[in-house]
């Protein structure tokens, strides 16, 4: 791979850090919005949830887009986006001015992961594409990681809103190496490439799955955000303070990091779907197990595996759509999964909200992410079997598509 290509895919994959900051640094932040505004955690769900909606729209849109005009183009605009707007809410008056620039926020939010990813899987070589696919998405988890490292001590002493003003590092630093290092995309270097677009997607051909790789991403998401939105919170609940509530997220995004790797090398081996149904397996009944009250010591390690399993599934599910659909399609169908599958994101800290505000505890935000987990698996399960790419074929009789 060219050392023009190689330092693209490093600034692709700082860029994917942020957006996980960025993304994370919410969860991070809920207990202070509360004491400072008053709001209840059906409202600071409702507030989680804006971003997530956010990245809905702008994952559809960008994935296309970044098909149309270019990657290049799509990815510094969307980079623009969230920094501006997540900045801006260190300036935020009240929630309502607060969700709206978290919902505009998050169009950037979500057009970043697709088009990064997209413009990654162009520069490296068609076996490395899962692989780099995987390890781009470690970014997120590290930027989580990072989030709560800063919120350990700036939060205590300086309050919740310096934590948003990070997000200006990116659009100060590295959108002026992005313009240098990407490559221009030529979008309309594939034929038939503006033509086929979301129509191609969900033609005959490509329908069912597309509509199996969205309805999976759906679950995983609701699992990997509910966790990430609610879970210092929900420490707390427990008893905890704050800054070991954050230790236990820091625990979450560590595992998540391990996991991108893991994973990666997992999907190499083995091919990406089949890892991604033990990953979600291992995330799965890891959330179950602190149904058992288990020490604290099993609880930091549920949550690593937590971690691993939850993002580690979800970059699998990028991988693999990044491999299945052809190269005039690549955006556009990481755009529909990752748009679509946030649906799951966008529900995940309203029910968890809804849940707490019910009275029912951290248990239940538990049962709701680690049964997620698992319906993750049995879908994945399900488009093994019927859809092997040649790398993820099982052993034995292969359904027909």
């Amino acid at each position: 791979m060219a050392r023009g290509s190689i330092a693209a895919v490093i600034v692709c994959w700082l860029f994917v850090v942020f957006d996980g900051y960025d993304l994370i640094v919410y969860g991070n932040v809920i207990s202070s919005l509360q004491d400072e505004w008053g709001i209840s955690s059906s409202t600071a769900g409702t507030l989680g949830s804006l971003a997530f909606l956010g990245m809905m729209i702008g994952a559809v849109l960008a994935g296309r887009l970044s098909d149309v005009v270019g990657r290049k183009q799509a990815v510094i605009g969307c980079v623009v986006v969230l920094s501006v707007f997540t900045a801006l809410c260190a300036l935020a008056t009240g929630p309502i001015v607060f969700g709206l620039l978290r919902l505009i926020a998050g169009i950037g939010l979500g057009g970043l992961v697709p088009t990064s990813n997209a413009l990654a899987a162009e520069l490296v070589p068609d076996k490395w594409r899962a692989a780099v696919a995987t390890m781009m998405m470690s970014g997120v988890p590290i930027g989580g990681s990072i989030a709560a490292l800063v919120g350990i001590p700036v939060i205590p002493n300086w309050g919740w809103r310096p934590m948003f003003l990070f997000a200006l590092i990116p659009l100060v630093v590295l959108v002026p190496l992005a313009i240098k290092v990407l490559p221009a995309h030529d979008p309309h270097g594939h034929p038939g490439s503006a033509a086929g677009g979301f129509r191609e997607l969900l033609g005959a051909r490509f329908r069912t799955i597309s509509i199996m790789f969205a309805a999976v991403t759906v679950v995983t998401l609701l699992a990997w955000y509910g966790l990430g939105t609610w879970l210092p919170k929900l420490m707390q609940g427990e008893g905890t303070d704050l800054g070991s509530a954050l230790t236990f997220a820091l625990a979450l995004n560590l595992g998540a990091v391990v996991g991108s790797f893991v994973t990666a090398w997992g999907g190499v081996r083995w091919g990406s779907v089949p890892t991604s149904i033990i990953a979600a397996l291992l995330a799965g009944v890891a959330l179950l197990t602190l149904l058992l009250d288990p020490p604290v010591a099993v609880v930091y390690l549920i949550f690593v595996l937590a971690g691993v399993g939850t993002h580690g599934t979800q970059a699998l599910i990028i991988a693999a759509v990044a491999s299945y659909y052809p190269d005039h399609l690549r955006g556009t169908a990481l755009g529909w999964a990752l748009g679509v599958g946030r649906i799951g994101a966008v529900a995940a800290p309203q029910i968890g909200g809804w849940l707490l505000a019910a009275g029912l505890g951290a248990d239940s935000n538990f049962v709701l992410f680690g049964v997620s987990a698992l319906i993750s698996a049995l879908l994945l399960s399900v488009i093994w079997r019927k859809f092997p790419t040649s790398h993820d074929a099982p052993r034995g009789p292969i359904l027909a598509h």
